[in-house]
This record gives C-alpha cells, sequence and structure tokens, in this order.
C-alpha cells in the first residue's frame, strides 16, 4: 500500500540509490518476459495495462471495452489479480459474499458490469473463465505478466501525468521503459486531452518512441455531480490529488482533503479523523467508488461518492478497431 512519491512526478532527481534497483528492476522484468512460455487459451483475450504505478484509468477503460463486446455479441469476463486480497483463486467475484479483504477493491467494480475472476496466477484464471462460459477475457492490468497470450493489448495513458520522470521503478513510476512497452501494444487509449493540437501532440510523441499502432481518446466523465454545501475529500488511489482537482471542477467547495496511498485499508482511526474534519467543517464526506468498498459498512452508507465513467472521444473508431481484430481471432 505504498504511497506514491513526490519525486516520481516532480522535478526533483530520484535519490541515487534507487538508479541500481531500477536497472536490476528493469532487467529482471524483460528476462521474465523473454523466459516464459504463455498459456494460450481459447477464447480472445484483452489486456488493458498501462507502463506506470499505480492508477492510470485502467478500470473505467475495462468496463467500457466489456460493454462494446457485450454489444458485438461476446460474453466478456474480466480477469485481475485483485491486489491488496488474501485470495489466490481462481474465484469468481461474489459482490454479496466477498469484501475488499478477500479480493481487492477494483474487482467488486468490474462484477458490476460482468463475471469478474480473480486469479493471482493468470493462465488458470483464464481457464476457470473459459469454463465459466466466458466468450472474451479482459484483463484490468497484467500488461507486463507473460503467463498469459494476450490477443490484443491497449495501453492506458494518464496524459496530465504521462510517463513521470521517466524512470523505471522505484527511481520512477514506470513498470518498463515506454519504448519497450509500446513494441507491445496493438493501440493506445490517452485520457483527459480535449483539445486536437494536445493530441496531435501525443501523437508525436508515441512516434518518437517509434509507436505507429492506432490511438484512441477518451475522458473520465463524473456521473450526475451534485454539491450541495462544503464538503471533506478523501482518496487512496494513485494521484489522489486528481481527485479534489475532478471535485473542484465539477464546483464542490472542497472545505479539506485527505490523500491516503493507493488501495489503502482505512483504520478505525482514519475514519475518526475524517469524521471529525466533516464536523469541524459542518460538511460532508465524499470520495471515489473505488474507495468506498473499502470503507465499513457502517460508515459507507453515509459518505458521498462521485461515480466517474469512461466517454470515448470517437466510440465508433473503437468499436470497429475491436470488430477487426476481435474477426481475426475466431
Amino acid at each position: 500500500m505504498r504511497k506514491t512519491p513526490a519525486f516520481w512526478y516532480g522535478t526533483a532527481a530520484p535519490p541515487p540509490g534507487l538508479k541500481p534497483l531500477a536497472w536490476l528492476y528493469d532487467r529482471l522484468s524483460r528476462l521474465r518476459r523473454a523466459l516464459t512460455s504463455p498459456h494460450h487459451g481459447t477464447v480472445p483475450v484483452l489486456c488493458i495495462g498501462n507502463i506506470t504505478m499505480g492508477g492510470s484509468g485502467k478500470t473505467p477503460v475495462a468496463i467500457a471495452v466489456s460493454h462494446i463486446l457485450h454489444d458485438l455479441g461476446f460474453l466478456p469476463h474480466f480477469l485481475t489479480r485483485g491486489y491488496g486480497g488474501r485470495l489466490k483463486g481462481p474465484v469468481l467475484v461474489k459482490p454479496a459474499q466477498h469484501g475488499f479483504r478477500e479480493i481487492g477493491d477494483e474487482p467488486l467494480l468490474l462484477a458490476r458490469h460482468a463475471p469478474c475472476w480473480v486469479a493471482r496466477k493468470r493462465a488458470a484464471g483464464a481457464v476457470a473463465a473459459e469454463e465459466g462460459g466466458a466468450g472474451a477475457i479482459i484483463m484490468d492490468d497484467g500488461f507486463q505478466n507473460p503467463s498469459l497470450h494476450k490477443n490484443l493489448s491497449f495501453l492506458v495513458i494518464d496524459a496530465a501525468a504521462g510517463f513521470g520522470n521517466g524512470a523505471v521503478f522505484p527511481a520512477g513510476p514506470l513498470r518498463e521503459l515506454p519504448q519497450n512497452g509500446l513494441k507491445r501494444a496493438d493501440a493506445c487509449i490517452l485520457l483527459g486531452i480535449k483539445d486536437e493540437n494536445s493530441r496531435e501532440d501525443w501523437r508525436q510523441k508515441l512516434q518518437q518512441y517509434g509507436y505507429q499502432n492506432p490511438v484512441f481518446f477518451a475522458d473520465l466523465q463524473p456521473q450526475n455531480p451534485s454539491f450541495d454545501g462544503a464538503f471533506v475529500g478523501f482518496a487512496g488511489i494513485g494521484l489522489p490529488q486528481k481527485f479534489r482537482e475532478t471535485l473542484e471542477t465539477c464546483g464542490a467547495d472542497v472545505a479539506e482533503f485527505f490523500p491516503f496511498p493507493d488501495h489503502y485499508a482505512y483504520r478505525r482511526e482514519d475514519i475518526k479523523t475524517l469524521l471529525a474534519a466533516a464536523r469541524r467543517h459542518n460538511a460532508a464526506l465524499i470520495t471515489t467508488e473505488k474507495d468506498a468498498v473499502r470503507l465499513p459498512a457502517k460508515i459507507r452508507e453515509s459518505v458521498k461518492t462521485l461515480p466517474v465513467a469512461l466517454q470515448w472521444q470517437d466510440e465508433q473508431a473503437i468499436t470497429a478497431f475491436l470488430k477487426s481484430k476481435l474477426q481475426k481471432t475466431s
């Protein structure tokens, strides 16, 4: 449950001692991918991944892709590691029975839209999904995992955060260098770009890394935001300040904001702190949907959430792309 270091996305240089560790992390990851023979499943496998640590919008993208696959006549199932949960799986997520401590937070959100499997071993999870009737498998994360063959790989990029300081973990936020990851990407999905000039800048930036495949653009849109009075916001996501910025952009009066590490399991002391801040400001508590599933049940109903959904800038283009690629695999 790490907290994002400030130097990952700032101008400060990383501590010198981290550079050798970053070199080792990158080499070991590349060696693992080179030496692993992937399992080939019987249904198409689509990977929604990224090359940065923490959130970049993968889960909303995976949900949006599942809706397109459903409309195309496939029965999509999700497959995820279940980060933060203790169950190794394969296990089919049952929201009425499972909590985030068993399966993690993101599977609980995914399971609202399609069957979701949690499995530390992705190949075993894929087999379970196939036996469970999946017509296609959508991996939420796993771009760097070589154990399962992917018929189609998407790289999700948060345009505002980009590639951070450009360094590999732990010296920076990258899981691998962009020029290496982009070689395995069938398409990129850029989130948060509103104007054509910025879109063209990103196309050129990706081309500088040798990338020539399609680029699709989308935004995360808050759903029906309504804000009366003051709010105390909090979030335990990859870049929690982005949630504060979203609240303020939507017109919320954010009296105070508390950032937490990604996938943070809220403790009793944290809840007391948040409730005290709400009383101090005569404000309501508000957080993300992903954070809400990690709250104790007693407080969850009293905390407002701000749901977001992916909006494609050209849904017809991504639909045609998926249809074309999936026809080649069937």
